[in-house]
């Protein structure tokens, strides 16, 4: 339902609305930018710590701040889009994203660079579930009679928006004179740009006035929790790929296999993650329980693939494996999170997504975060190998039990 609601910004007359059909893709541009700002600093991360001399751990804890940031943010806030408005969460988000553009100009330190991830971690918090949703009530009034498209498009804006920050960081890194400046200044401009157009999309949820204020909870019928906790450990599987190409690959590639190139290491990475937006564009017309199967077969193929290369040091079996996990990290996700939102109704649709968004994160989180931890001690061969065996064990449990456990989805 669309109403006029308080907004935290001065909201235009409703003739000055933009329709619903450019509302919805004023929305995806900004879910694809502040995606893709928070990938950048992939590729120069090694410059930051060629330049201050810090180890390997603190690039993931730089890296596991921005998820920390997304799971608190999530937790308190994610959900909150069902009852004040897709649009004060959104733009919220989008303030955060300036902030922490802003830190990044301003301050290049390795302490600024953690408080600058971790502010961008609470927009995203903010951005993921609600402009999810925010996509699809859009689409639901534009095209009510194509809906599976809004999920297409989220999850492309999503996983695309990740790939395209390391490819812009690498180029960034090897082309331009303040790499660790530039880039940030880009995308400043580009958030103010975007926050302007977004404060005209219409909203589409009517605030509850009568809400009152807790942390996320998520309500699901008792006879879909199996199916939920597996679509949440399939989601946290998925993420943790994202999260080892997003922190640590780099690592591996100078020092297993001896490629330093900054923007190699952002080409990687930028394969991976398109690949995952690439399969949910090609793969959309499928059934979802179909997607969730070519999901599972990629996604083992790859960490196969990435398990054999740290085995044989293959600098082809890694992109191999990095861009079939990658497409199977994209179907393997859409899917859980079709098998989450069918255990919705429209009024929690928001908690639902945020609660299988705060599992991914924590998987983008925690498991990059103990190879960073693991490598204090150990050699990367075997860290490697075990975060692979980790991953691959959730992804098997998870997309299986979904599939089990949940009737044929369209």
């Amino acid at each position: 339902m669309t109403s006029s609601i308080a907004l935290p910004v001065a909201a235009p007359a409703a003739s000055a609305r933009l329709s619903h059909r450019t509302g919805f893709w004023v929305t995806a541009a900004t879910f694809l930018a502040l995606m893709a700002f928070n990938t950048v600093p992939t590729p120069l991360y090694a410059l930051y710590q060629a330049r201050d001399g810090f180890p390997t751990f603190l690039i993931t804890v730089m890296f596991a701040a921005y998820s920390i940031g997304v799971m608190v943010s999530l937790y308190l806030a994610g959900h909150l889009s069902d009852r004040l408005g897709r649009r004060p969460l959104i733009l919220a988000a989008t303030v955060l994203e300036i902030a922490a553009a802003l830190v990044f100009v301003l301050r290049a330190d390795a302490a600024s660079v953690i408080a600058a991830r971790l502010v961008a971690g609470l927009g995203i918090g903010l951005l993921t579930a609600s402009a999810t949703a925010h996509l699809a009530d859009l689409r639901r009034v534009s095209h009510p009679a194509s809906p599976g498209f809004a999920a297409t498009v989220a999850g492309v804006a999503n996983m695309g928006g990740l790939a395209l920050g390391p490819l812009i960081g690498g180029l960034f890194a090897e082309f331009t004179p303040a790499p660790l400046v530039l880039p940030y200044v880009v995308f400043l401009v580009g958030f103010l740009a975007l926050g302007l157009a977004y404060v005209f999309v219409p909203e589409t949820v009517e605030v509850d006035r009568s809400f009152r204020y807790r942390p996320q909870r998520v309500r699901i019928p008792a006879d879909g929790r199996r199916a939920y906790w597996a679509a949440g450990t399939a989601a946290f599987a998925a993420f943790a790929v994202t999260g080892l190409f997003g922190s640590v690959a780099p690592t591996f590639l100078a020092g297993r296999l001896g490629v330093t190139d900054h923007l190699v290491a952002g080409a990687v990475s930028f394969s991976v993650f398109g690949a995952a937006a690439v399969s949910q564009v090609v793969f959309a017309g499928r059934s979802t329980r179909t997607q969730l199967r070519l999901g599972l077969v990629a996604i083992i193929a790859g960490l196969l693939s990435l398990g054999a290369a740290d085995l044989v040091t293959s600098g082809i079996l890694f992109v191999v494996g990095g861009i079939v996990a990658g497409a199977g990290v994209g179907l393997l996700f859409r899917g859980a999170l079709a098998t989450a939102g069918s255990l919705a109704d429209p009024r929690t649709r928001g908690e639902i997504t945020s609660g299988v968004f705060l599992l991914a994160f924590a998987g983008m989180t925690v498991p990059p975060l103990a190879v960073g931890v693991a490598l204090l001690a150990l050699p990367l061969v075997p860290v490697f190998l075990g975060f692979v065996l980790l991953v691959l064990a959730l992804s098997i449990w998870g997309g299986l039990v979904i599939l089990r456990e949940t009737a044929p989805l369209a």
